[in-house]
């Protein structure tokens, strides 16, 4: 008897002008977490699609066998009926159906030809004590945060018996106690003789829950570990990922020259009508010239409310206060005020609000500033092409041409497109929020470098993150946000995780 509950032998996917999986081989064994790790694009979320079945048998080369036996899945319900159930980063519920409907969406329970409600209800109720999730199953799903969420999402896995758990990128979403959470569940299912196969960015999180570690570069298999027999480090990781050693994640800038204040805000007050309370309560902040300022704070402090109200107020609040750009007093009554002034936006919502998913690089690159590309009211597509190979270069976006759909891309190629874009219009001020959100460490080094760049420029970047070690890593100075409001304000020198909590959490 085999001690692997999966091997993957061989395993070959190619995309048109792209080899994504080259003779990839992984092995799993029964009641392990297996953490698969590499860089975006180095074919983690390929290789797991071949596994569920979303890339069917004929469509890839190699040998699939689980449970000794070689599988031929020609869709996620034949990988389902196997055991294998597969939560994407992206969470696959129907926000307006109640917990218990979404639990059993597609197996649903029936008394004949017809849905048994009440037993529905009862399983559901079962699922989610496993979970350790105490809530009314009858809760519609747009009612509950994030974190919960991802735990209904385990609970309607573990209604279809399952055997083997893949979950992509489960925390990236989540804050640090949601995602502690999780962790822990993830231990627990293990006990319960569930076999786990987690993919994370999250380096910290792997060498903390992970039994074994495999690690994909560039389509192919670079190693696994067996964490039992060999100590894991994150800089051991690192070198594998990306096939050279990153001594500080975080790069060193060659000069700090800061300049007059280009962006400020003065008792900056937002209303929103929809909610119908104020959510940001007399602000105030400034940003110099070549200076990065992070922004720290709790989910729900105000933070991306902060950046919407500055670039151009998309959502409609209503606004009180002062807002000055290069020393001019102004006021945004859409984006196409704010880029025209110079002010561009990053959303940390790449996929739903940053980038058109089905439409190519140049396309998305030059969006947001066609009119230098223009004349007489015509697109010059030749140097639409010119422009967007130029970003595409110089960002080192990894894609056969810039004619690629942006859908296609991997998450850190995504965000690189997202930052050509507004590149591209020449911004004095970058807000940036959640930057590095579910991207890999070697592409995080990349944008940081990047940023580093800009500002030695000339340029004032806002940055928004979440993760503490990031803010202090690049910034200059930090506010940090609670409830709608500026609770300090932290030269770097000064800044630690410790002080930035006891603000946030006050």
């Amino acid at each position: 008897m085999s001690d692997y509950i999966l091997e993957m032998r061989n395993i070959t996917k190619v995309f048109p002008g792209v080899k994504a999986l080259d003779n990839v081989n992984f092995k799993v064994k029964k009641g392990e977490i297996h953490c698969l790790v590499g860089e975006n694009g180095s074919g983690k979320s390929t290789l797991m699609k071949v596994l569920s079945g979303v890339y069917p048998y004929g469509e890839y080369k190699g040998d699939i066998i689980l449970n000794e036996q070689i599988q031929k899945f020609t869709c996620i319900t034949d990988s389902e009926k196997a055991g294998i159930v597969t939560i994407y980063q992206e969470l696959a519920l129907i926000p307006e159906m109640t917990i218990y409907e979404n639990i059993f969406l597609g197996h649903e329970i029936k008394k004949g030809r017809f849905i048994d409600w009440n037993e529905t209800v009862i399983k559901a109720e079962e699922m989610l004590k496993k979970v350790k999730l105490k809530i009314n199953p009858s809760i519609k799903v747009k009612d509950i945060g994030v974190g919960r969420q991802q735990l209904v999402e385990i609970a309607k896995a573990l209604s279809k018996n399952v055997k083997l758990l893949i979950l992509d990128e489960p925390t990236a979403a989540l804050n640090e106690d949601d995602s502690e959470n999780l962790l822990y569940l993830i231990k627990e299912l293990k006990k319960q003789g569930v076999t786990c196969i987690l993919i994370s960015h999250k380096l910290k999180e792997v060498i903390s829950i992970a039994d074994s570690v495999t690690v994909l570069r560039d389509g192919k298999t670079i190693c696994s570990i067996d964490c039992d027999k060999e100590k894991i480090t994150e800089s051991l990781i690192i070198r594998h990922m990306v096939g050279r050693e990153i001594d500080d994640i975080f790069p060193k800038r060659r000069k700090k020259q800061f300049g007059s204040k280009v962006l400020e805000v003065k008792n900056w007050t937002v209303y929103n009508p929809i909610l119908g309370r104020e959510i940001l309560k007399d602000v105030e902040f400034n940003v110099r010239r070549g200076e990065i300022v992070g922004i720290a704070g709790l989910m729900g402090a105000g933070r991306t409310e902060l950046a919407l109200s500055i670039f151009g107020n998309p959502l409609g609040y209503n606004i009180k206060g002062d807002l000055f750009v290069m020393g001019n007093k102004k006021r945004f009554f859409n984006p196409k005020d704010a880029i025209k002034s110079g002010v561009a936006y990053v959303t940390e919502d790449r996929k739903g609000n940053g980038l058109i998913l089905i439409d190519d690089i140049k396309s998305n690159i030059s969006i947001a500033n066609l009119k230098a590309l223009s004349k007489q009211g015509f697109l010059n597509e030749n140097e639409e092409i010119k422009v967007a190979n130029e970003y595409k270069n110089s960002l080192n976006i990894k894609a056969p041409s810039v004619e690629q759909k942006v859908g296609n891309l991997s998450g850190g190629n995504q965000q690189k497109v997202s930052l050509g874009k507004w590149l591209f219009i020449k911004p004095n001020v970058l807000i940036l929020d959640e930057p590095t959100r579910g991207i890999d460490v070697g592409a995080k080094y990349e944008i940081y470098t990047l940023m580093n760049e800009l500002v030695e420029q000339g340029m004032s970047i806002i940055m928004i993150s979440s993760e503490l070690p990031e803010v202090l890593g690049m910034s200059d100075r930090v506010y940090v946000m609670s409830e709608g409001k500026i609770v300090g304000e932290l030269p770097i020198e000064e800044a630690t995780q410790e002080k930035i909590m006891e603000l946030a959490t006050n």
